[in-house]
């Protein structure tokens, strides 16, 4: 009876083992998706300005001399060793209640728009109070970022450079997630209407993901990618003893000893 139990023991171990060797499934991205299919995504949404985003507005005419009132310089910097020079414009920050300073025109309030929006809205006032004929006007996000934090290859702050960015696009700039990185179950936090609203992403699920609402990236969003409970246990230092392949070969190898003896 003794050796039945101690001869189950040794299986139980070794199948144990086998089964850490089986391919995990949790950890390709985008599951499902097959060669030419097409897969509904939620439609786009672009960034919109918000209260202390700093933006930049650039004002172009035929004329640039007419132009440059509208332009708010800092200074005229050389560039590299050719002596080339490189104009540089202010950053406007937005007030708390949405408005920023504009030259001539005043007070214009931007919160909530995009950046196209306020660049048209410029160019009709400009030509509408007769300041500047067809003027083309430039708006950008000067710090617009999200925080990619967690089991990712390198956490940090990164800027969104585009309008539509996805937390794809996101994550791949901190260097995608390590392999130990739970890919399942991805936090997404942002802030909305002075309150945190958390989104869970299943980067593993296709048509979920792309329906989410997170799926598109906003400024000032954390996104956290858990650790596996693998990685967790390393936090203390016997927290994966007993998934160890050498701590099962000792067990096994006890009880053979003790299996051994009991039959002499």
């Amino acid at each position: 009876m003794n050796i039945t139990k101690s001869l189950m023991a040794i299986l139980s171990g070794v199948a144990l083992l086998l089964s850490s060797c089986s391919t995990p499934k949790d950890v390709t991205y985008l599951q499902g998706m097959e060669n030419g299919q097409s897969q509904a995504v939620r439609p786009e949404r672009r960034i919109t300005i918000e209260p202390d985003d700093r933006i930049s507005i650039i004002v172009n005419a035929k004329d640039p001399k007419l132009a440059e009132v509208f332009n708010l310089p800092i200074y005229q910097g050389r560039i590299g060793q050719g002596g080339n020079s490189s104009y540089q414009t202010a950053d406007y920050t937005v007030s708390p209640d949405g408005f920023i300073n504009f030259p001539v025109l005043g007070k214009l309030h931007v919160a909530g728009m995009t950046r196209t929006e306020v660049a048209s809205m410029i160019e009709k006032q400009l030509v509408e109070r007769e300041q500047l004929k067809s003027p083309v006007v430039s708006v950008n996000f000067q710090n617009a970022k999200v925080a990619v934090l967690g089991d990712v290859a390198r956490p940090g702050e990164y800027e969104i450079d585009r309008d539509n960015m996805t937390i794809l696009q996101a994550i791949s700039k901190a260097g995608d997630l390590n392999i130990t990185g739970v890919r399942t179950n991805v936090l997404v936090v942002r802030e909305d209407n002075g309150q945190n609203v958390a989104y869970r992403l299943d980067l593993t699920k296709t048509d979920q993901l792309m329906q989410s609402p997170a799926y598109y990236v906003q400024q000032n969003d954390v996104i956290y990618i858990d650790p596996n409970d693998t990685k967790k246990r390393q936090a203390t230092s016997t927290g994966n003893t007993v998934l160890s392949p050498s701590f099962w070969i000792s067990v096994a190898s006890l009880l053979t000893t003790v299996t051994a003896l009991i039959i002499r």
